[in-house]
């Protein structure tokens, strides 16, 4: 499309846009950043400065430094980043982009060193010849414009009237104006990361092209003021993020990175940094670590946790250096290099500068929770012993977005292990390219076939083989964070609707020696077969009531309590379709009991250490004397 009919489309599309109901802000914004001189995205010019003097007086951070400029040197014998689609997406080249910009800017910012600034005048004008930057997925779109849009404000000074042409048309015409069509643009009113990361992406094109597209610029700004709302709205009331860890690093990150560049400019959060629950998210991401350095991966997430530059924003934002706590502890380490696939790695070093790592101390709070549309609870022994009891429990929905059928499930580590864990996701281009619809949410959505997904595969309750319901929805109704027994309850009743006529869980760690698992349910007027379900990754061997894992010279003895007669059992990992992903290692253990008709029945389930010596370990309370 020529020049004058995309402009003449989007005042159109603009036009259309305001009868249909897409909110744009009242003239709240008086400051004109196109009177700002560029650059003026995250980090203005001379302030440089600042972050030199940083890495000249910390050495963690002439670490970090060195190795994103090592980083550079690698990305320099690299050709261009090409359009290269797998499947519907594009975002692993809008990602990469991001990543390859964002630190060869840097590194010119920060060393005058003009191979860097090459390089990444090379990458932005490859990029921007691309034919589009796929917007039937925006996510792609989102990512490639903030980082383009980095690259253009940082190199401006440098950049070539020409190469800023260039530049600047592609960010209006590939990212801003698809943003305006209503096709692509459905996450203006999502609750979910898309909202997040497309109105930041969205709004970093704004502030780099502002002096040239001033109207449109600051409708799109405050179209985000407006719009971002909905995805920060999710936050309350606690800060638990119901996307879960993986999806709290990308949606927040990027909510972190629109928040810090319109405070930069406009010296204003305008208002959104008061949103309930959204600061006090930092206690969310810091508590799902466990002691084993690895996290709490329920959802569609990984296993592994990592550094995040949002949350020296977050500390910062607190006033709580112990926030950082598990962060200080990735940075314990001689190989920085691991950090820099983290395409918002130079955010650390733009957040993290005024920030004393030395005053980062152990955390007091070994317990948190958070309610909302995914409740969580997570309580551990101790912040600085790696061999600590961890133990992180979710009520919550399969409805919310990247839900899995986990409402009741936990994990469970000990002396240094994971002992109950979760499988976490499957990445979605393995299901997609076999035709599998991944993301619906109906009772009966194609999703719930997907091995790792259903309720059988987690650490909770099946009855009868059924799927939990979607609708359904737990809270955690009653809590301690006493040192000597920590617990968390939750009503899974709704969530069993139609299967039991109630059933209750609660998860505790006792005397900060063990854990126990209880449940007390009632079945409805039929015979009924409930599945206690925990997944390992240790060797297991069977008892008559029991069950003793062993796993890197540690054991873990399960130990069950039931009113009913039960049968121990194991139950395959191994993949029953053409597309569920293999699961080496991996193991489901527990048990079945049979429920008479209207019975009420009670499961205790005991988790001890082999660190704990006490050999008759006695717990029996119900989960009204708790």
């Amino acid at each position: 499309m020529k020049k004058m009919n995309w402009k003449i489309g989007c005042l159109i599309i603009l036009f259309v846009a305001s009868l249909s109901g897409i909110s744009m802000a009242q003239k709240v914004i008086q400051t004109d950043p196109g009177k700002m001189q560029h650059p003026r995205i995250l980090l203005l010019s001379g302030e440089e400065n600042i972050i030199k003097q940083s890495v000249a007086a910390n050495p963690t951070w002439k670490k970090m430094h060195e190795a994103i400029l090592q980083s550079c040197d690698v990305i320099l014998e690299k050709p261009p980043v090409e359009r290269i689609q797998i499947g519907r997406r594009l975002l692993d080249k809008s990602r990469e982009a991001l990543r390859r910009i964002f630190q060869l800017s840097y590194a010119w910012r920060m060393t005058g060193d003009e191979k860097y600034f090459n390089r990444a005048e090379k990458e932005l004008l490859a990029i921007s010849k691309f034919s589009d930057w796929n917007p039937s997925h925006f996510l792609d779109v989102a990512e490639m414009t903030m980082a383009v849009s980095i690259g253009y404000d940082w190199l401006f000074p440098k950049l070539s009237a020409e190469s800023k042409k260039v530049i600047r048309d592609a960010i209006v015409t590939k990212g801003i104006y698809p943003s305006l069509d209503p096709k692509y643009n459905s996450w203006l009113d999502a609750t979910n990361n898309w909202n997040q990361v497309c109105n930041a992406g969205i709004t970093y094109g704004a502030l780099a092209v502002y002096e040239d597209h001033p109207d449109l610029a600051q409708n799109m700004i405050e179209r985000a003021i407006s719009s971002i709302p909905h995805s920060m709205g999710e936050y309350k009331p606690d800060g638990a993020y119901p996307e879960g860890y993986g999806y709290w690093g990308y949606g927040t990150s990027f909510n972190v990175m629109f928040l810090s560049a319109l405070e930069k400019i406009y010296k204003s959060d305008f208002g959104l940094n008061s949103t309930p629950g959204f600061l006090k998210t930092a206690g969310f991401f810091q508590h799902m670590t466990g002691a084993t350095g690895l996290c709490y991966n329920w959802g569609d997430s990984g296993l592994g946790g990592s550094l995040s530059p949002a949350m020296f924003w977050l500390a910062q934002k607190n006033n709580d250096p112990s926030l950082l706590w598990v962060e200080k502890s990735y940075l314990k380490t001689d190989k920085f290099s691991k950090f820099t696939d983290d395409r918002l790695l130079p955010a650390v070093m733009i957040w993290g500068k005024d920030l004393p790592l030395d005053k980062v101390v152990e955390p007091k709070a070994t317990f948190w929770k958070g309610q909302g549309a995914n409740p969580v609870c997570l309580m551990r022994t101790s912040w600085s012993d790696r061999n600590a009891i961890f133990l992180g429990f979710k009520a919550g929905s399969a409805s919310v977005n990247h839900g899995h059928m986990d409402i009741g499930s936990f994990v469970m580590e000990a002396d240094g292990t994971r002992w109950a864990s979760d499988f976490g996701m499957q990445d979605y281009e393995s299901l997609e390219s076999k035709g599998i619809q991944v993301f619906g949410r109906t009772q009966d959505a194609q999703r719930w076939s997907i091995f790792r997904i259903n309720n059988r595969a987690h650490n909770t309750l099946t009855v009868d083989n059924q799927l939990q319901m979607v609708k359904g929805y737990a809270k955690i109704v009653k809590f301690s964070d006493q040192p000597d027994f920590m617990f968390a309850q939750s009503n899974l009743s709704t969530v069993y609707q139609g299967q039991l006529a109630s059933e209750k869980r609660g998860v505790a760690i006792v005397d900060k020696k063990f854990v126990v698992v209880r449940d007390e349910m009632a079945a409805k007027n039929k015979a009924t077969t409930v599945r206690w379900t925990m997944m390992t990754s240790a060797d297991v061997k069977l008892g008559a009531h029991s069950i003793l894992l062993s796993k890197e010279g540690h054991t873990l003895s399960v130990r069950i309590n039931a009113t009913s007669k039960i049968k121990m059992k194991t139950w395959s990992t191994e993949p029953t379709t053409t597309y569920d992903a293999p699961n080496p290692g991996k193991t489901l253990v527990g048990f079945e009991m049979q429920l008479k008709p209207n019975q009420k029945a009670g499961i205790e389930v005991l988790l001890v250490p082999g660190s704990v010596k006490e050999k008759k370990i006695i717990f029996d309370k119900k989960l009204g004397e708790w």
